[in-house]
């Protein structure tokens, strides 16, 4: 029965996030809102709604491990799984605006989060720090997106379906699925939450690990749909945009509001500080010199990404059983597969500094 819940509160989750996004931004352009403004405030957040309602219920019942589980193992699927997966499609372009002001925001700010975590707890004062950061990020967005044309606005309608709304408003209809949508995404992320919590139990592993692995698999869903529906139609920025915006905003939002509504703040535990945050920065630190590389992801990166974050899952499983094979497997990464990447990755670079950007 565990099982079951789990499942239907993961579908639950996906669909009630769809529902929102869908209900609340119709509803907003019914209103006359700007399909550019729904893309940057209602579309962004929506995207990461598994994660906060996760986060919320979590954080609720005193689980602080699956709240920061759940923030760095999606942070981490995001680029190495679905940059990686899309990458394998097709190569990706990097906007220009990725390369200067996205990808060094996530990696600013995922050292700020492990800065946050050396007193061991995500108190009110952090979270109220990375809300505001989230309300200035949104807004400068939507400032610097102003100065595009009215073709980046017809974009936007038409990449989020607002061009096909009815002239004659269906509020009503709207309304009703938001509703739906937040119900279900209330009731999913309690289900999905108790299902991990049994789950770990049941297997003998801690709650970090579940909330590692499973749960952010299971949120991350929804920007696992739209990058690779975006790769597949070729709006390859739209999936790299996808992936690095989500983790921007799962550390200011998710994070953020959790730990300002958090009775007693989130306490970290000493494996996700120094083994897991510092795996998430290591992946953050990683897009630069692949982003920069004439600013296109190519499919052999999206294959390392891909075995990464393999190895990555691989490692978190030999140590919650416990397998007398984790000393070896250790010593192979740290001896032979990073040293190789980073030097493949630095011949990369080379040539790319004597070959033409892509813009």
């Amino acid at each position: 029965m565990t099982f079951v819940l789990f499942i239907v509160g993961l579908v639950l989750l996906v669909v009630g996030a769809e529902a929102l996004v869908n209900g609340s931004a119709r509803l907003a352009a019914t209103v006359g809102i700007s399909p550019l403004v729904i893309g940057l405030t209602i579309v962004a957040f929506g995207t990461s709604s598994p994660e906060l309602a996760v986060g919320v219920q979590a954080s609720l019942r005193d689980q602080a491990d699956v709240v920061v589980g759940n923030v760095i193992g999606s942070n981490i699927f995001n680029i190495l799984f679905i940059l990686g997966l899309s990458a394998l499609i097709t190569p990706l372009l990097v906007s220009q605006r990725l390369i200067r002001v996205d990808v060094p925001l996530m990696v600013g700010i995922s050292f700020l989060m492990l800065f946050m975590a050396l007193d061991g707890t995500f108190g009110r004062l952090d979270g109220l720090i990375l809300f505001l950061g989230v309300i200035i990020y949104t807004a400068w967005s939507f400032r610097q997106s102003r100065k595009g044309n009215e073709a980046l606005e017809a974009e936007y309608a038409h990449d989020l379906g607002l061009d096909r709304v009815p002239s004659s408003p269906h509020w009503g209809r709207y309304l009703l699925l938001m509703i739906v949508g937040l119900a279900a995404l209330i009731l999913g992320s309690r289900w999905l939450v108790d299902g991990a919590v049994e789950f770990a139990r049941f297997l003998g592993v801690d709650e970090l690990i579940i909330g590692l692995t499973i749960v952010a698999i299971g949120t991350s869903l929804p920007e696992v749909a739209t990058s690779v529906i975006a790769t597949l139609r070729n709006e390859r920025d739209i999936a790299v945009g996808n992936a690095v915006g989500s983790n921007i905003f799962n550390i200011l939002s998710v994070l953020g509001f959790v730990a300002l509504i958090a009775p007693n703040g989130i306490s970290v535990d000493l494996r996700a500080l120094w083994f897991d945050l510092p795996v998430m920065i290591a992946v953050a630190l990683l897009c630069v010199p692949v982003f920069f590389t004439r600013g296109v992801i190519r499919r052999w990166e999206g294959a390392l990404f891909l075995g990464y974050y393999v190895a990555y899952t691989l490692y978190l499983i030999l140590a919650a059983s416990g397998s007398a094979a984790l000393p070896l497997f250790s010593t192979l990464m740290v001896a032979f597969v990073i040293p190789v990447t980073l030097l493949v990755l630095w011949q990369s670079f080379r040539r790319s500094r004597r070959a033409p950007r892509v813009q």
